[in-house]
This record gives structure tokens, sequence and C-alpha cells, in this order.
């Protein structure tokens, strides 16, 4: 059964976002989880034809799939972690890493220890200490250690050895620790202090505090200990990237609410977390909604938890509610035990909701760009251009070229508004020699058109790459097959404008290029749509698909020309061994990846010839 027309639209409109997307069969059981860079690229990928993804379980996807849920995060780290949660917390039959119990690397402090440390931990445990992380890698993870012992001069040393040491080691001689194992060190509860503001990622608090500590030693005459500070100050502020903390003695279930609207319509998005970390989410979408948010965000709420579903010990929201007293007794209820519900202002637990609503607004996006809404974007461009049919199928074309070498032409195309790549196609110039550009397009479209009319495929709207020139050469194809009611048209870029006649004055200078053109048939003048309208946007990006389309053709042309030449070129290697070289090996390629041996194998060829093959393909070591 193939893959439904409703799936495939939710997978075209995933964002192009870092997440974790969850499939489940026709059944609704999650069978197998993934992590993404590109939510839209990944999933996309699997559906794709010659995938090239030898997995058991991807070939029965198409007949298998019901649904896809995804989940965005920050970053590919998040969405590492995300993976590992929902792996452990679903068990997907196809996924087959990460099943284990196995968690990521932590850096942990015991602050109850008169000096303590800062060490990396597997396993965080409800034993009093302060658990920082997760990290998804054992080079992060090194990284952030390594910069607070660096900058913190925390002690790097066992207990037990701390207990035996007699004397400063050389940790203490270079400056990254201060020796508390054999003095007393009165400033190494400040340093911890600060480590955890770090670790934390209360950077702002830190760098505040820094800069006060700062100017007071300054005051004093403390000058070796303002440049201290002043030194910890500038690493704490290059550091970019914020580490959550992970309290596990803090391992309270918490959902953080999203909300995102645009008129009657609402998206709602419940994100699960226990323990700092996100352990699940997904969204409601409710429509004909006409009453104030406030007043439907309580209802909404309601009826969310009034199905089968775990209530947490703290829900966090977006704004205020009406009745939040109530809804927080109805909660407390259900779960047999007090559940607190939140608007946070400020910290982690509000950029976690903020999180939330990213994902609400994605998953709006995803499911309210409709096909009506294509289908009005290519009503206004039929009426922008007057054409004479409706564009439901529009192919570009293209020509890529160097100085009349290697030419080769593209094509793509679009249905109801959105790439078929099943469609693409390029095609070797074969009739054309030299620098003729319109006589290339002319052979490709011939090629094209010409087979289109015997087996009755033809698109509904044809753009050509250029300018007037470019529309004429299309427009005379058409006419000699008899297709002159197929509607044309050429795309050309934008020109820079020139410099102003004031040219001592480099404010007057215009550099800003003009908008691309639009060439119909029958008008002098370009249609002109406005720089940013969807119309023209739609049709940039068509074009632009086409150019780079064809010149990543043309460079392997040129490139394979290029080492067919140096093939030629070569000493006593004429027609017949060249053949005979390419019927062995099937490329030039190949060949000139091959060893002398190898090619000394092949009819015709000596070792000394061989070794003359190389030098030439290759070069000489």
């Amino acid at each position: 059964m193939p893959l439904s027309k409703q799936l495939q639209k939710k997978i075209d409109r995933m964002p192009a976002e870092p997440g974790v997307y969850l499939m489940r069969d026709r059944g609704g059981v999650v069978v197998y989880v993934g992590k993404a860079v590109n939510l839209r690229s990944r999933v996309r990928g699997y559906f794709a034809k010659g995938r090239g993804d030898d997995r058991a379980f991807v070939p029965l996807l198409d007949r298998l799939l019901g649904d896809i849920e995804i989940l965005r995060v920050g970053n590919e780290q998040e969405a590492l972690l995300l993976e590992n949660e929902l792996i452990k917390r679903y068990q997907p039959r196809f996924n087959v890493l990460l099943r284990d119990d196995k968690d990521f690397l932590t850096l942990r402090l015991d602050t109850r220890h008169a000096c303590p440390k800062i060490e990396v931990w597997r396993r965080p445990d409800s034993d009093g200490a302060r658990y920082f992380g997760p990290y998804a890698s054992a080079s992060a993870v090194r990284q952030t250690l390594g910069i607070v012992n660096r900058h913190f001069q925390l002690r790097t040393c066992s207990d037990s050895e701390m207990r035996r040491r007699s004397r400063p080691c050389l940790q203490h001689q270079i400056g990254r620790c201060p020796a508390p194992c054999v003095r007393p060190v009165p400033e190494y509860q400040s340093n911890v202090r600060d480590a955890v503001l770090f670790l934390e990622g209360r950077h702002t608090v830190l760098v505040k505090d820094l800069e006060s500590r700062m100017r007071a030693a300054s005051k004093e005459l403390a000058f070796e200990e303002a440049a201290r500070l002043r030194d910890l100050l500038l690493a704490v502020q290059q550091v970019l990237e914020r580490q959550r903390i992970v309290r596990v003695s803090d391992s309270i279930e918490r959902d953080a609410v999203g909300l995102y609207r645009e008129g009657p319509t609402l998206s709602v998005q419940i994100l699960e977390m226990q323990g700092g970390r996100i352990t699940g989410g997904n969204s409601h979408v409710f429509e004909d909604q006409e009453f104030p948010t406030e007043e439907l965000l309580g209802s909404l709420l309601t009826q969310v938890y009034a199905k089968e579903r775990s209530i947490p010990a703290e829900l966090l929201l977006p704004i205020e509610v009406e009745s939040r007293q109530a809804l927080q007794d109805w909660l407390s209820e259900r779960r047999g035990r007090n559940t607190v519900v939140r608007v946070p202002r400020r910290g982690e637990k509000r950029r976690m909701v903020e999180l939330a609503t990213q994902n609400a607004a994605a998953s709006f996006r995803m499911r309210s760009e409709q096909a009506a809404n294509d289908h009005g974007l290519l009503e206004r461009l039929a009426r922008s251009l007057g054409l004479a049919r409706f564009p439901h199928r529009i192919e570009c074309y293209d020509i890529s070229q160097t100085q009349g070498g290697a030419p080769v032409a593209s094509r793509v195309a679009m249905l109801e508004g959105r790439p078929d790549k099943s469609r693409y196609r390029r095609y070797r110039i074969k009739s054309v020699s030299g620098q003729d550009d319109y006589g290339m397009m002319r052979e490709a479209l011939m090629r094209r058109l010409a087979r289109g009319r015997r087996e009755e495929d033809l698109p509904d709207l044809l753009v050509v790459d250029g300018g007037k020139g470019q529309l004429g050469v299309a427009r005379a194809v058409l006419e000699d097959l008899g297709l002159e009611d197929l509607d044309v048209i050429a795309l050309a870029k934008g020109r820079a404008k020139g410099r102003s006649h004031q040219q001592d004055d480099p404010l007057t200078e215009a550099t800003a290029p003009s908008p691309d053109r639009v060439f119909v048939v029958g008008r002098k003048d370009p249609v002109v749509l406005a720089p940013d309208s969807a119309e023209l946007l739609l049709l940039a990006r068509l074009r632009d698909e086409a150019h780079r389309f064809a010149i990543t053709f043309h460079r392997k042309a040129r490139s394979k020309q290029a080492m067919s030449n140096r093939l030629e070129r070569i000493e006593g290697v004429g027609p017949a061994r060249r053949k005979a070289l390419l019927r062995a090996f099937g490329s030039v390629k190949r060949a000139r990846e091959a060893t002398e041996e190898e090619i000394a194998a092949v009819p015709g060829f000596s070792l000394l010839l061989a070794r003359r093959v190389k030098e030439g393909l290759v070069g000489k070591k």
C-alpha cells in the first residue's frame, strides 16, 4: 500500500530544523525513533527513489507507516539526548541502538566535601551531589571540564590522593590548583560557587559577581587577584554554549506547554520533562475557537488531560489562564497527589516553555499549509502572467557550459507548487559546438517536447532561464512542434544598477540588484512582480534549482572529459588500448584508482606502459 497523500504532505511541511521523529504503524505503535539535523530532509530520504538505505525495515515503511510525529529541539546534541530518552521509553522494534539502559555523561560536584571537585559521572544518583549536563559526547564533557579546571581552579586529584599529599603537585605549580591539600584556601568555596553558576548557565549572574569582585580587588590594590578575576571574566564571556543543569534529587515530572494561535485556530504543544531532560511530547490543534486565548487554554488543557494521559507534578504554562487554581485542583485530584500549575517568567523553566511554543508554531505551520494555499499561489501566478492554463505542472530549463566545453542542460519540475524530483532530468548536448547557448537550449527543448508530444506528457508551464533571446528559442521550438498553446516564460536574473552621475559622492552609488524579470510571449517589457512576492520567489527557487542541477552535472562532465583527455595524451595508448582499458575498469576514474599491476594485467599493457598510464592519470610520485 503506497504512502498516503496526507502523510506525504505532512512530510513535505516538516521544518528544516533539528529534532526527533517518531514513526508509528497503522495501529499507532511507535516502530522507529530517529534524530535529524534537518527533519524534513531526513524523513523525506526514507521515501526517495534510490534512497540507498539498506536497513531491512526501510522498504516496509511505504505500506507499514501510519503517522510520523516530530519534536523540535535547539540543536543536534539535544536531538541525540531526546532520541535516547524516547527509545528507552517506547522500545521501538526497528531501533537497535540505545535500547540498553546506558546514560549520557554528566559532571558531578559533591558540595558536602570540604574541598569539592568536579568529576565525570556516567550514572547520576540521588546521593545529594549536584549533577550537570547531560553531555552528548565525551569531547563535550572534556571541553567543559577543561574550562572549569583551567579557570575556576578546583582540585582534580582523588580524595585518597589529597589525604596522602604533603606538598603541592604539578597542577599548583602551573597555576591550575590552589593546593587545598596542603594549605588553607579561603577562596576555595568562592571558586566552587563560581563554577556552579557557570555550569548552571547563569552567566549573567556570574559576570556581574566577577565584575564586582574585580573592582573591589582593584580598589584594595590586590592587583594579582584582580587580574585573575579579569581573566576568568573574559573566559566566561567567551563561552557561548550554555549547558543545562540536571538535579537528580529533583526528579519531578514536568510538562511545559507551548501555544501558537492564528485567528480561530490554536496549536498546543506539550513537552514532557523529567530530571531536566525532555522525555517526550505531542501536539494538539484546535480549530474554530473564537474565545480569548486566556479563557480557551484552561479548557483545552482539561480536554487533553481528561484523556488517558500521565499527569505531571508540575505544569508550566506560557500565559495566565482563567481559574488556574481550579485547573490545579482538578489535575491534583486526577493524579492522586499534588500538581502545581505555574507561569514561569524567567530562567530555565521559561526557556522550556519557549521551546514548547516553538514546537507549537512548527506544528501549526505543518498542519495549516494545506494544498489550498499552494493552489491559491498558483492561481495568482497564472493571473499575473496571463497564462492560458492553470500551472499544475511547471518545468524549468537551464544550460551550463564552460567556453563551449562539456555542455549540458537540466530540467527540474514542480507539481502543484512542490518540487517533483522524479521528473528531474539531465541532457548532454550532442549537436551543438562552441558557445551557442541558444542552440543548446533548442536541442534540449526539442528532445524533451518532441518526446512529450508523442507520449502525451507535457507540462502546463515552461520556464527557461534567460531573457528575450531564450524565450524566442523556446517559442520557436513550440511552433515547430505544433505546441503553440503551451505557456512559456523566461526568467532573467536582476542586474546590478549602475553608478549615479554624482561620482564624487559614494553615498549616491546604487549597488543593489534590480528584481528578477519575467518575460512572456507577446509583451515587449517584462512583467513586474513584487520582489518579495510569493509568485516571484516560487519562480526564482525553480530557476535556482535548475541552475544548481545543471552546474553539478556540468562539473562532473567536465571532470570526466578532462580525465579522458589526459588518457588520450599518454604515449603508447591508442584507441584500441583505451578501449581495452575502459572495458576492463568501466571508466577512466576507476582506471586512475587501479594499481600498476592491475593495469598491466589488461591485454595489450606491460608493466612499463601501466606505469606510464598511472603517471599520466595521477601524476609522477
